[in-house]
This record gives C-alpha cells, structure tokens and sequence, in this order.
C-alpha cells in the first residue's frame, strides 16, 4: 500500500491545530460553564429559600434591560447572532457576550424567572471562541467558523455533561435538513474537553434513570419491539411534536408582542415580570418558575419528578411553557432547552398515565423529543437519549425524536437556522410568517 507522505504530513498537522485549539477552547468554555452551573446552583437554592424574591423580578428586568440597551444591543440576538456568523461572517460575535449573559442568566434566575441554561451556555461558548479567534494570528474564514461551532459544542456539552450530543447539535443545529461534517472533529474535541474539564472543577449534573426494563434481545441488548408500546410511542411523537410547535409559535408570538407593544427595552422586562408575579399567585404554585429541575418540596411538579407516577399534573406541561415563553420573549435571558425538558417531561408523565405504558420511560421520551421538535435537531436528541437514559431504548427514543421533528412545523426556536431541505408535507405556497 503506498503511502502519500504530503496527504499524511497535511492531515497530522491538520490534526495538531485541532487538538490543541478546539482543546483550549473546552478548557476555557468547560470552566466557564463550571462557574455558571455552580452560580445557577448558588441562585437557585437562595430563591427557593426566600420566595418573596419573585417581587422583585421586574426591578431585575429593568437592571437587565438597562444593561443590554447601554453595552449589550451587539449581543442581544443570542444564539442567532453565533448561527449567523457561521452562516455568514461579518463583525465577528463579541467577548462581552459572555459575562452579559452570565449575569443576565444569574439575575433571571434569582428572581424567579422561568428559564434554562443551554442559551446562556452556548453563547458563552461562541462568545469565548470569537475571542479566541481574533487573539490567534493565521486562521482564516473557515478556520473562525469551525471554532464558533466547536464553541456551541462546547457550550452544549459543558452545562448538560453530554459531549456526543453536543458535537452532533453543533452540526446539525444551522441548517433543517443538512450537516456539514467540516468543523466535526473541532466540534468533537471542544465538547470533550469541555465535559471533562467541568466535571474537573467538580460540577456534577442530575441523573435520571430509566427504571423500567422492558424484555431485551438476547443479542443486541436494545429492548425488543413490543407493538403496543410502539404504538403509543408514534402517538406520543406525535403530541411532543405538537407541543414543541405551540411553544415555537408563541414564543415568536410573544416577542414580536412586546416589542411592537412596549417601544422601551426597558420596560418590557418589567411587564413580563409584573405578569409572572399575577400568574404564580393565581396559581398559588411556584413549580413553573425557574430551572424546574428538581426542588426540596417533594410534592412539587419539577423534571426529576415526571419519571415517577403522580408526579405531573395534567396541565404542568403548559404552564410551563407559559412561564418561559413570559419570561424569555420579555426580555430576560436564559436558554430554552431545560424549559423543554420539563414541558416534555411533564408531558410524557401525562400521556403514560393516559396510555398505561411505563411512566420514566414515555417522560424520558418527552424529555428529548420536545427538544427535538423544537430546534429541528433529532439526531442530537436520539444521543442524548443514550447518554442520559442509556442504550436498551434507543428504538423507541429514535422514533420518537423523529416523530416529533416531522409534527413540529416548519420553523424553529432559533430564527437563524437555515432550511436546508424542507420537511415532509411543506406546502408550496406555505406562508413564511414563521421565518419573519
């Protein structure tokens, strides 16, 4: 066999470059997300400890708003500004990006509003590899591109300790339909490192266990096909698809509402604080504010609680999503990931008790295929399905995630994700209000 010393020589130093940039960049964004996630810890436990702090989630909202109209409005898109430098290089995604939405995350958390920490993670993300990318001479066009996507990895990966599924959302998160396997290993490596560099500083993330075991085949170790559970698994695709598309269109719906309504960035947080403060107290709950990850109040409805039965009422799943859409579309910040998690969950704990199939399992279901449908991203789901939950459900988990990507529409939560290849069932004179 011959051997190209030039093709070798090219791809070793190709391989160089790599580990060592994508490496520094998990570093930087692994003890960045550390110091997030033990913030967000610290925000969290203060809030639930004092409840009377939800009454000053407008006055956060002003001090937010007031910062991102003074020195924040270059950063103020978010994520879609990182997916729009990708597309298209322009000013480059500044480094104030990230303590802004540190900060803005912190804040919107403290004071109970309903919210996640993958947007804030993955900014950080892009926000640390802009920077990277203008202190280190040489790169060129592409070189910048396939570092912002390795700091969405990163990002990803770092603040939910799921490295594969952040390199595979990193890919497939720009454009509905189409992945571009340039920037994979970047991407690879960057989550990696950022994983492992948060789990360095000690940060841990919840574990949710699938307890129920279904009958498994004897060679491949994967839960054999059971018809009914199938059955109800397309069923079930098809509702967290749904749900993933209400909670795209009134999000969309409720941020051109304030900003056409409220000309004052200012103000529209205080508004959408005021109006979360009337909901959790005509509700009489506090479940729908913040993460919703796990809670003290073992009778609370959070994420941990939605793989057990009872653990979710029937209509948790849209309160949710009430809150977060609130909460983000007035102007607070934050991510919408987790808030998926929990409308998915919540969702799913539902549906098997409706169903009569196991309830950690139809939640776990939930819990990627809302994210699935959300951010077009299945395959990123079907991973991290197998990362948290583990491999033995994969079948059900990948129809699930698939099912629920067709029935979610056409649009997504990022505005700046391109579409690629149309999904199946696209009208042609189908009405692009979605994309505006």
């Amino acid at each position: 066999m011959q051997v190209n010393v030039r093709e070798s020589w090219a791809l070793a130093v190709y391989l160089t470059k790599w580990v060592c940039l994508s490496g520094l960049l998990g570093l930087c964004v692994g003890s960045a997300s550390a110091l997030f996630l033990w913030s967000l810890d610290l925000a969290t436990n203060f809030r639930v400890s004092h409840s009377w702090l939800i009454l000053l989630l407008p006055l956060a909202g002003a001090f937010i708003g007031a910062i991102y109209s003074s020195i924040g409005k270059s950063v103020e898109a978010g994520n879609n500004l990182i997916v729009d430098e990708i597309h298209e290089p322009g000013g480059g995604v500044p480094l104030r990006m990230a303590p802004l939405v540190l900060i803005g995350t912190i804040l919107t958390h403290l004071f109970g509003g309903s919210a996640g920490r993958e947007g804030t993670a993955v900014q950080m993300g892009g926000s640390l590899a802009g920077g990277l990318a203008r202190l280190i001479p040489g790169l060129n066009r592409a070189d910048t591109q396939c570092l912002l996507m390795a700091g969405i990895a990163s990002g990803f990966a770092g603040v939910f300790g799921t490295p594969v599924a952040g390199m595979v959302f990193a890919l497939e998160v720009l454009t509905i339909g189409r992945m571009n396997h340039s920037s994979i290993l970047p991407c690879l490596i960057a989550a990696i490192a950022s994983d492992q560099t948060c789990a360095a500083w000690g940060v841990g993330h919840t574990h949710y266990e699938v307890a129920s075991r279904l009958a498994a085949d004897s060679v491949s170790h994967v839960a054999a096909f059971d018809g009914r559970l199938m059955l109800v698994t397309v069923v079930a695709g098809i509702a967290f698809g749904l749900a993933s598309m209400l909670f795209t269109k009134l999000a969309h719906a409720l941020s051109r509402f304030f900003y056409h309504t409220i000309s004052r960035p200012v103000l529209r947080p205080v508004v959408g604080g005021l109006v979360m403060i009337c909901l959790t107290w005509l509700l009489g709950t506090d479940d729908f504010l913040g993460l919703g990850v796990s809670s003290p109040d073992a009778s609370a409805v959070t994420i941990v609680s939605s793989f057990h039965a009872g653990g979710a009422d029937a209509w948790s799943w849209l309160w949710k999503m009430v809150f977060t859409t609130i909460t983000l579309s007035s102007g607070f910040k934050g991510g919408e990931v987790t808030p998926l998690f929990f409308i998915g969950a919540t969702l799913g704990n539902v549906l098997a008790t409706l169903f009569g199939v196991p309830v950690d399992l139809l939640a776990a279901m939930g819990f990627v295929s809302v994210f699935a449908g959300a951010t077009n991203t299945p395959l990123a789901c079907i991973v991290m399905a197998v990362e948290l939950f583990g491999g033995e459900h994969i079948g059900y988990f990948a129809v699930s995630c698939v099912i629920a990507y067709l029935f979610s529409g056409q649009s997504g939560i990022y505005r700046s994700q391109r579409k690629g290849v149309p999904k199946p069932g696209r009208l042609e004179q189908e009405s692009e209000d979605d994309s505006k």
